[in-house]
């Protein structure tokens, strides 16, 4: 049987993250919203993590030069017009990966969700990795999603407000990221805002703070369906508007499983 190409319509995103074996982020939920969406998902893994709605129990991580291999072998032969990093645990794997990036995908957009801190509260990046972090990828980032934790980590800022956000989205711009995009800001009793950072200024995404505990994958999804929306070369802030429409839909549609921060419902248009 001849081989045939994939459709126009499907988007390539290659996915670099750790596993969840709870299903709700990471990998598993980069794989269902890049599916959802219309993608076609490949992944280079960089960690197992023994992890449910509760919390992160143990992890197994891959070695540097397996996470490369996995990432130069999908982008030689089935391509990508996006990337989205997650899940980067060590120094070692986020020097394997820029390296990686720079062999093979130089002209790639990347989304870089800084992933440093679980929805339990758990640590996923030691210190020496943030460092690396820093110097290695958030230059080559067309669009960096810190939440506002993360924002805080990265440029030792207090967040509170949308201008806060704003602020540290300058400070991390001016240390190389392209745009960013600062997520969860609590802009009153009842709605969350995330802020978009980009060369023309700040643009704020204003949208109800919702009463669950189910948010768990919540940045992994935003990031994916972000990067799904910029491999359909849609502008930066259309991408950005779709893709939360897509996990607000996700969360309000919350299976409601598990005793802690329980996963999204990634599939829920097509329920």
């Amino acid at each position: 049987m001849a081989e045939t190409s994939p459709p126009a319509a499907m988007p390539r995103i290659l996915i670099v993250a750790g596993s969840d074996s709870g299903g709700g982020a990471g990998i598993q939920a980069d794989i269902k919203t890049v599916s959802a969406l219309g993608g076609y998902a490949a992944t280079a893994i960089t960690a197992l993590t023994v992890q449910d709605t509760v919390g992160v129990h143990d992890v197994m991580l891959v070695p540097p030069e397996i996470v490369a291999h996995q990432m130069a072998a999908v982008l030689a032969d089935i391509g990508a017009e996006a990337i989205k990093i997650g899940m980067l645990p060590t120094s070692g794997c986020i020097e394997a990966v820029a390296a990686a990036l720079a062999d093979h995908a130089v002209d790639c957009p990347l989304v870089l969700d800084p992933v440093m801190v679980a929805s339990s509260g758990d640590r996923l990046m030691d210190e020496a990795a943030v460092t690396a972090l820093k110097a290695l990828l958030v230059p080559r980032a067309h669009l960096l999603t810190p939440n506002v934790a993360e924002a805080e980590l990265l440029t030792g800022l207090a967040i509170t407000t949308p201008d806060h956000a704003a602020r540290a989205g300058k400070v991390l711009q001016a240390e190389g990221a392209a745009n960013v995009l600062v997520t969860g800001v609590v802009a009153g009793a009842d709605l969350l805002s995330d802020v978009l950072v980009t060369e023309a200024g700040a643009e704020v995404f204003q949208g109800p703070r919702l009463a669950t505990r189910h948010t768990h994958g919540t940045g992994c999804t935003l990031a994916s369906a972000i990067a799904v929306g910029l491999a359909r070369h849609a502008a930066l802030d259309a991408a950005v508007a779709m893709a939360r429409d897509y996990v607000l839909g996700a969360i309000r549609h919350a299976p409601g499983f598990g005793h802690g921060h329980g996963p999204l419902n990634h599939m829920w248009r097509q329920g």
